[in-house]
């Protein structure tokens, strides 16, 4: 979309940058200009000034400094096109958009007008649980006994919603008010009647925010042990739990403060580090971390440190982390990974062994380099070099995940000592091998001319070349020999097409288009492994992760609109289409229980395809290069462990 810069200027020139940083920022006058508190650095004394006359703030001791649209990017963590609308809002402006035509700004307009309308309902019910908090000493007694003041509690705007089925109905008079459901604040039963009760009941209450504080959902926590002990709003048209962090509108001040987020796993580990002096910590809302909370956080701060329990579950979650941290790893941001013993969450630990003890254990929390080697080298003997040759594939998609820069480059040196090759050795077998030469078709033989009896009936053959008269083909009983034998027709009915059997590529892209969420499950080699098919089957796959990145997990009739226009697109439809016309999305269902197995199986086939054509290019190579061997090696037992997972399926 592109905004008009003469737009641009009557927005800056009609917007007051004193108001709108007045709304985040106690600002007092200081002769001509107004002074505070700078909200993009830690200070006691103010010199944050902004300038009614220039319509321009500057902080002479950091040195921000921007117009209203600048401060809007900075301190709410909006892109560019957001900060506009929001700006234009404000004032009552219409954003033009020169590329876009009637029906999607009217679209866009409509679905701006929704998640407004959405986060006023999400904030009244959040005023209603806040209003009953008040009424509830049990759920006041919980919260005074996990150690929060009453001042964090409305800091973060903390709530309960009562025990009682429909207790929302208070709240809003149109209990059937279909803005209840789609919000998620009320559950719509799947019988005829239909019945409507409130998805939250009896929890302690965690209002989840946008970075410009509009309330976009809730997490639940049970008072006791019973379960699921949380329970997050569902994904609406406002709420994402892959794109969005819990206290990230609280902490954001505070990461300039402490120079660095602290992620955490839980909403009470949140709340109780910021009553415990760490107000910069954020949660992630019971999922993995993704490349869209890294990014995120890295409009805020240049550090950041994933803090996790030090179990098994917590490994799970920190290789997790890595996988989306590794693409925004570049050489001027940190990134840390802090394992606490195994008996502690953050909460505890801090309460057991002290503020400053957990300060230690962050500053000393293992590096993003660091981690990564340890990932790679995991299960692999490095006595051996079937070992070594392992480590480098497990290496290869974490070291070609990070930015170029010198961070990339040292480790490349690093790993490339541990797998006992050199730094050109390794580079070069990383480097991508383009596919080889599709082989063309032989040419279609020549026809040959027309024979004709004396009497001008034309000489046709049968299977044996015996001569008659007429064509014996259209005999009944006989079968269709030319049916049969061509590619483009279908079981002897004249004129029908026959589906050409889809390939594994078209299996596994139809499964992931139509099961979207098994995308984010995959490891990166698998990623990588689609992404670089050749045509337009790479450049399919290379387009759902870009649109799984930006725009989380969406269903078939999403991406459809998405690929509009894209070369792949007739491939797409082709593969997302029933012989008989109708949608494949709409026949088995975007969440089939059978596709994830389906999937691992056509994805392992297809490894092991890959990892064949890898040996070959080893065995090409023994005569030029000493490591080919133990290449081809390590290959064959990566495939003997796939051929004996495959054994089941190949049986069944």
């Amino acid at each position: 979309m592109t905004i008009p810069p003469s737009f641009i200027q009557e927005l800056i020139a009609r917007a007051d940058v004193v108001e709108i940083v007045g709304r985040y920022v106690q600002l007092k006058k200081a002769g001509a200009n107004f002074m505070g508190l700078c909200p993009f650095h830690g200070e006691k004394s103010p010199s944050f000034s902004v300038s009614p006359t220039k319509q321009f703030y500057h902080c002479f001791g950091c040195g921000a400094h921007g117009n209203a649209i600048g401060f809007l990017m900075e301190h709410a963590g909006m892109g560019f096109v957001e900060a506009v609308h929001d700006l234009a809002g404000q004032y009552g402006l219409q954003v033009p958009e020169d590329d876009a035509s009637p029906e999607e700004r009217a679209r866009a307009a409509g679905q701006r007008q929704k998640q407004a309308t959405l986060s006023e309902v999400l904030e009244k019910a959040g005023e209603a649980y806040r209003k009953q908090l008040r009424q509830s000493p049990g759920a006041i007694d919980y919260l005074k006994g996990r150690g929060v003041s009453g001042e964090v509690a409305r800091q973060y705007g903390i709530g309960y919603a009562p025990a009682g089925w429909r207790s929302l109905a208070s709240v809003f008079p149109d209990y059937d008010d279909p803005l209840l459901a789609e919000s998620g604040l009320v559950i719509v039963g799947e019988e005829e009647d239909g019945k409507r009760y409130d998805r939250f009941r009896d929890r302690v209450m965690f209002p989840i925010r946008n970075v410009k504080g509009e309330c976009i959902g809730f997490g639940g926590r049970v008072l006791g042990d019973e379960k699921p002990k949380y329970l997050n709003s569902p994904e609406t048209p406002v709420f994402s739990k892959g794109r969005e962090l819990y206290g990230l509108y609280e902490a954001r001040a505070a990461f300039r403060d402490r120079g660095y987020a602290l992620v955490t796993e839980g909403y009470m580990d949140v709340v109780a580090l910021a009553q415990l002096g760490f107000p910069n910590a954020v949660a992630t809302l019971g999922t993995a971390c993704t490349p869209e909370h890294v990014q995120k956080l890295f409009r805020f701060t240049e550090s950041v440190v994933f803090s996790f329990d030090g179990d098994a579950a917590g490994r799970r979650a920190a290789r997790k982390a890595l996988d989306g941290a590794l693409p925004y790893a570049t050489d001027v941001r940190s990134i840390k990974f802090l394992f606490l013993p195994a008996e502690h969450d953050p909460d505890s630990f801090i309460r057991e062994h002290g503020a400053e003890a957990f300060a230690r254990f962050v500053n000393e929390a293992t590096p993003l380099s660091r981690f990564l080697v340890e990932a790679a080298r995991e299960g692999c003997d490095l006595g051996t070099a079937e070992g070594r040759a392992h480590m480098a594939a497990n290496a290869k998609p974490l070291w070609s995940a990070l930015p170029d820069g010198a961070l990339k480059r040292q480790l490349l040196t690093e790993l490339a000592e541990l797998v006992q090759l050199g730094a050109a050795d390794l580079s070069s077998l990383w480097a991508p091998t383009a596919p080889p030469p599709a082989r063309q078709p032989p040419p279609p033989p020549a026809a040959a001319a027309p024979r004709y009896e004396d009497d001008g009936t034309p000489i046709t053959y049968g299977r044996q070349g015996g001569k008659g008269r007429g064509d014996w083909r259209d005999k009944p009983g006989r079968g269709n020999w030319s049916d049969r034998r061509s590619p483009s027709s279908s079981s002897g009915s004249v004129g029908r097409t026959r589906l050409r059997p889809p390939g594994r590529a078209d299996v596994a892209a139809r499964l992931l288009m139509s099961n979207m969420h098994e995308w984010e499950a995959l490891s990166h080699e698998l990623h990588g492994m689609l992404c670089d098919l050749p045509g337009e089957h790479g450049q399919l796959f290379t387009w759902l992760d870009g649109q799984c990145h930006e725009h989380g997990v969406q269903p078939w009739a999403a991406l459809r609109e998405g690929l509009r226009g894209q070369p792949f697109e007739a491939l797409a439809e082709r593969l997302m289409t029933e012989p008989e016309g109708g949608s494949i999305a709409e026949a088995e269902g975007e969440q089939d229980a059978g596709a994830a197995k389906e999937l691992r199986n056509v994805l392992d086939f297809m490894l092991d395809d890959l990892l064949k054509a890898h040996q070959s290019e080893a065995i090409a190579a023994v005569g030029s290069d000493p490591s080919a061997l133990e290449r081809y090696k390590a290959l064959e037992a990566r495939r003997l462990e796939l051929r004996h997972r495959l054994k089941p399926s190949v049986a069944g």
